[in-house]
């Protein structure tokens, strides 16, 4: 028999019973739905996460006091939430691996503009902070050297902050007030988006200077600086440095001690360990496949065999009108990868499908969350479905293509 006409009966084979065929492919589309799912949302997560780490620039490196860093939460948590001082930042400054140092202290208090307030963090940070975080200048100006040199009470706000306070008016040169001081506005950044799930054009800068001045503190919130070259050894050098000025014993195995009391990460390092993530998700993602088209699989090879069964009439009719034992295992096997292959299709509509609802509601707390697929994980998906009705497909059509035509068509 031609290869057309067996196709053309064996899909005649698989829509005889369409709710039988349905339910026999629901195990490949639960596999391949949660596939295109889960790699789809890994792949949007993985978009927004780089984009973040992208605002900080590939060089960047950033200091935290405390063992955990930023995960500390608030100071009545993090035992070492004084442990980087201003001197140290001076230290820091004569290292040779790293440029551009810019440490930041916090301010509590609202921010205000006639009656107008808003309940945003308030960062003193130095000039430098502009080049390590990557972002540009939308109205105005930043805040420059002379600025910090001076300690002049100026402050550059981001977008969500001038329109909170400004609405559609153009704050350059108005007069705002951050705790108990005034400051003039000179600037307003361009939109940044969210950074770390922390929204980034909600925020007010003013000079580090100024900041140490009113706040009178001898420490800092955190650090950010640019490697010189290769940031591993910039951390090294800045291990060295703190351990040695704070008297902290170093360890002996090249990893960090416990007792550090400072946290230090690069850009290059958050997206080492995006990837071992991404590689943990994927080999999870494929479990979850397998065991759900092992399952499909199995229920493909039971409704086969019942196929076989009930077609056996059939079988034996068509061997005595000449067809081959090979036309007979072709037709069933091509039947089974149609299942399976089907299956796959409607799998991957409803893991697209699905992920499509998660972007909409992803987006209403995400902006710059977006709809990505793995086109990788799609064609290797499809490609498991329909080798996976190839697999199982071979014993039932191996029994069919074996029936004697004459007891075939004797049987009731």
């Amino acid at each position: 028999m031609r290869l057309h006409d067996l196709s053309t009966t064996a899909l005649k084979g698989v829509t005889r019973n369409r709710s039988r065929a349905l339910l026999t492919m629901l195990g490949i589309i639960i596999g391949v739905g949660a596939v295109v799912l889960m790699t789809s949302v890994g792949k949007s997560m993985e978009s927004v996460i780089l984009g973040q780490i992208s605002v900080l620039g590939p060089k960047t490196i950033a200091l935290w006091p405390g063992k955990n860093g930023p995960e500390q939460g608030a100071a009545t948590l993090n035992p070492d939430f004084d442990s980087l001082k201003i001197s140290d930042v001076e230290a820091l400054k004569r290292l040779q691996t790293v440029t551009n140092i810019s440490p930041i202290i916090f301010m509590e208090g609202k921010t205000t503009y006639g009656t107008e307030q808003t309940d945003t963090r308030v960062g003193g940070t130095t000039p430098e902070t502009y080049t390590n975080q990557v972002v540009t200048i939308a109205e105005g100006r930043f805040h420059d050297a002379q600025d910090e040199l001076e300690g002049r009470f100026v402050a550059v706000l981001g977008t969500d902050t001038a329109r909170d306070l400004f609405s559609n008016q153009s704050p350059i040169g108005k007069r705002i007030g951050i705790g108990d001081h005034k400051y003039t506005v000179i600037g307003v950044l361009a939109p940044v988006g969210s950074q770390f799930f922390q929204n980034m054009d909600e925020r007010v800068i003013i000079p580090f200077h100024t900041a140490h001045i009113v706040s009178q503190r001898t420490y800092v919130d955190m650090v950010t600086m640019q490697s010189t070259g290769d940031s591993a050894d910039a951390i090294d050098d800045i291990q060295w440095l703190l351990r040695r000025r704070h008297k902290i014993v170093p360890p002996t195995t090249g990893v960090p001690t416990d007792n550090d009391d400072f946290l230090v990460r690069s850009a290059a390092q958050a997206q080492e360990i995006l990837g071992t993530v991404s590689i943990s998700l994927t080999l999870f993602i494929t479990m979850i496949a397998a065991i759900s088209l092992l399952v499909g699989g199995i229920g493909i090879m039971n409704i086969m065999l019942v196929a076989v069964t009930e077609r056996t009439r059939e079988i034996g009719l068509r061997k005595a009108l000449g067809a081959q034992g090979r036309d007979i295992l072709l037709q069933f096997l091509i039947e089974a990868v149609a299942l399976t292959f089907l299956g796959g299709l409607v799998g991957l509509a409803a893991g697209l499908g699905v992920n499509a609802l998660i972007v909409g509601i992803a987006k209403r707390f995400l902006e710059n969350y977006v709809f990505a697929v793995n086109p990788i994980a799609i064609v290797a998906s499809l490609l498991m479905a329909a080798g996976t009705g190839l697999a199982f497909g071979i014993y039932p059509a191996r029994k069919a293509s074996r029936l004697n035509p004459i007891e075939a068509l004797r049987y009731e």
